[in-house]
């Protein structure tokens, strides 16, 4: 390590400098946040113990009791097991949606620095080489709970089958009958992982913002949980062909699709169209071939259609209520894409790297570290890419400069966390690898704002730790100004950044000397169209409405399916009802929740013209701000102590860390591959194992998108 490296000190005991005046909070609003988070708790440990119990007797006739006496209502039993397994996770949803307009934005922003630094399961990395990447104790907890439900469930029904058998028949009789019902015993714990298999993948839940888990950390949770179901579908598939193979009728059960019962040819069509998901979401199949994956897992229409089809409407609704809230998210993504966004300009730099500037509306909500899905149509029709948010919501709307083309995209997001928890730590190490350092170059930006305009944040020191791989990459420093945004950040943050160019044992010739940018300005301002704030992150109240909604048309659909077409007309045909049962979600959806989405477009387009009529009496410079966006001597560039033919020595960055702050709580956030997230996760966990009680406590937290 150089004299520039982490050697110097961050902090000696010095204030940060920069209070924040924090409202105290009404004893009202943190009664009702306390109420709705007991009550959504309890609501989500009785659902998860339901299916966790199922296969125990004792259950089973709990179980047989609700259904004779709930079976005599119009919805009948599809009402009852909607009602037992579904509507759990839909009132909690609806819940979440009040806890997050009681708590509003400014509270879910205010948070007190721990005085006590202690351990957090979400961020105190256990397994760091593995098949899981990663994993907090948090998962781990989550990991072992599913392995022990799926083992204890097996374990139960085999028990039970077993009692079953009668010695009246014969060995082969009892082989065929065994397999059969163990089969269908799979197929219910799959089935059970199934409710929970669409959660992580609705971009914009209110689950996950209540819960504050972003989106593209979920998904690694949808990987888990689909490897699981579609093992446990296999399972089911396989023990039913052998059974029906001993018994010398393969082919006619796989063909037959019966009126009353389980119908087998849609549950094969099913069956493979989760294979072909499956199969190409394996990652040397996703890392040869990644559209073949993307377009293969659309067939994730096929899958849930025909296995309602296969199952019939009541065995469906076990996993209905996630898939319900993934529609919602589905639906409300495809309206906010249909607007085409105007792409104000395009910057190339020299490592490759493609920075697009979008026109942003002030009321669109989101944090530093979100991200967006971009489809340019000049390029794609299909295809979506993952953008990283490289500017701070407190960033002023982008202006464009004299336009010379024009290209439009299409986009869903923001996503990302429901609180900036950037700003919640006293102390922040910020590790990138190669572009890693976009998502950083917001954060900094918000930390400045927010030190400008006196805003809740705790920090008082940063580090950032850079590593890439040539010294082109160095011009992604360009895109920030800090001096710009916060001129006496100096004197009131403490901030180091090191950088390591791997690849390169010497500065280049050219070093110091501004490289040449492709930038092109595509939009004149008068005509542009920004983002369109239609978006499950954005205004909770407008959300919210839109959930409850849907969830009350849907009952609604419902009812009047089965008071005037149903009952009336004795439709008993299983698969038949459970077409009927989607069609009731996605129209639910379309008509009473689109009647919503149609009131919000109405109400940001008025938002909107609004907006358009203030920055009209603008009187905006805009040669010098072409200026301040095109500066390439960044203060930020000034600060870096830069070491070429290295790679960083995180053993020894964190025990210089760890002397200089002291017993603190200390937030790690890594944005790059893999190996980068594991060597830094591997030095957290031995340095929390074997620290001194001087020491401070690292928080692990990982910003790495991968499908």
């Amino acid at each position: 390590m150089d004299e520039n490296s982490v050697h110097n000190p961050l902090l000696w005991g010095q204030g940060s400098g920069h209070a924040n005046v924090r409202r105290k909070t009404p004893l009202s609003v943190t009664l009702a946040k306390w109420i709705l988070k007991i009550a959504m708790l309890a609501l989500f440990i009785s659902w998860v113990a339901l299916m966790f119990l199922f296969p125990a007797d004792f259950v089973q006739k709990l179980f047989e009791k609700w259904i004779q006496a709930t079976n005599g209502t119009v919805f009948g039993i599809t009402g009852s097991l909607f009602l037992l397994f579904s509507g759990p996770i839909l009132l909690i949803a609806v819940l979440s949606i009040a806890y997050l307009v009681v708590s509003g934005e400014e509270e879910l922003h205010e948070k007190k620095a721990s005085k006590y630094p202690s351990f957090r399961l979400w961020t105190f990395p256990v397994l760091v080489d593995g098949p899981f990447g990663v994993v907090s104790a948090a998962e781990l907890i989550g990991i072992l709970l599913f392995v022990v439900f799926v083992i204890w469930a097996v374990y139960a029904y085999i028990m039970s089958i077993l009692s079953l058998m009668s010695d009246q028949l014969t060995f082969k009789e009892k082989s065929c009958l065994f397999l059969e019902i163990l089969g269908l015993r799979f197929g219910l714990i799959g089935m059970f992982c199934l409710a929970f298999l669409f959660l992580p993948v609705a971009r914009g839940s209110v689950l996950l913002r209540f819960i504050d888990i972003p989106f593209e950390h979920a998904t690694r949770y949808h990987v888990w949980l689909g490897h699981l179901t579609m093992l446990l579908f296999t399972i089911h598939g396989l023990l039913y062909i052998v059974a029906w193979t001993i018994e010398g009728r393969l082919l006619h059960e796989i063909l037959e699709w019966r009126d009353i019962g389980v119908a087998n040819l849609p549950g094969v069509i099913s069956l493979s169209a989760g294979l072909l998901m499956w199969v190409t979401s394996l990652p040397p199949v996703r890392k040869l071939n990644f559209e073949l994956f993307f377009y293969t897992h659309q067939l994730y229409v096929i899958f849930i259609v025909f296995l309602a089809l296969h199952v019939g409407d009541f065995i469906f609704t076990m996993a209905a209520g996630g898939i319900f809230i993934f529609i919602l998210d589905r639906f409300l993504r495809f309206c906010q894409s249909r607007r085409v966004v105007d792409i104000i300009s395009a910057k190339c730099l020299p490592c490759g790297t493609v920075e697009l500037v979008l026109a942003k509306p002030e009321n669109l909500r989101y944090n530093a570290l979100s991200f967006v899905f971009l489809q340019v149509r000049e390029l794609s029709w299909l295809q979506w890419h993952p953008f990283s948010v490289s500017s701070s919501p407190l960033d002023e709307k982008e202006l464009p400069f004299s336009p010379h083309s024009k290209i439009t995209a299409s986009v869903e997001g923001p996503y990302g966390h429901e609180t900036p928890y950037h700003l919640m730590y006293e102390n922040l190490i910020l590790v990138a690898g190669g572009i890693g350092i976009s998502p950083f170059l917001a954060v900094l930006s918000d930390i400045l704002h927010c030190v400008r305009e006196g805003r809740p944040c705790l920090l008082r020191n940063i580090l950032i730790v850079w590593a890439v791989k040539r010294s082109d990459e160095l011009s992604l420093l360009s895109t920030i100004d800090m001096d710009s945004i916060c001129p006496s950040f100096s004197s009131k943050l403490n901030l180091e950044t090191c950088i390591y160019v791997t690849r390169e044992s010497e500065p280049p010739l050219e070093e110091g000397k501004v490289q040449n940018t492709l930038d092109f300005s595509l939009c004149p301002t008068s005509k542009r169209c920004g983002m369109s704030v239609l978006v499950g992150t954005g205004h909770t109240i407008w959300s919210g409405l839109y959930v409850i909604s849907s969830t009350v048309g849907f009952v609604i659909s419902m009812g009047l399916l089965d008071i005037f077409y149903i009952n009336p007309f004795h439709i008993s045909s299983w698969w038949y009802k459970g077409l009927l049962f989607i069609v009731c979600m996605i129209t639910s959806v379309v008509i009473f929740g689109g009647l919503v989405v149609g009131l919000w477009h109405l109400w940001e387009r008025r938002i909107l013209a609004k907006e358009q009529f203030e920055d009209d009496k603008l009187n905006i410079d805009k040669a010098e701000h072409k200026e301040t966006v095109a500066r390439e001597d960044s203060h930020l560039a000034k600060l870096t102590g830069i070491r070429y033919g290295a790679r960083p020595d995180f053993k020894e960055i964190f025990e210089t860390v760890s002397k200089n702050w002291g017993h603190v709580d200390a937030g790690v956030i890594v944005c790059g591959p893999p190996t980068l997230q594991s060597s830094v996760a591997k030095e957290i966990r031995s340095h929390n194992f074997r620290r001194q009680s001087d020491h401070p406590i690292f928080h692990f937290n990982s910003h790495s998108f991968d499908l």
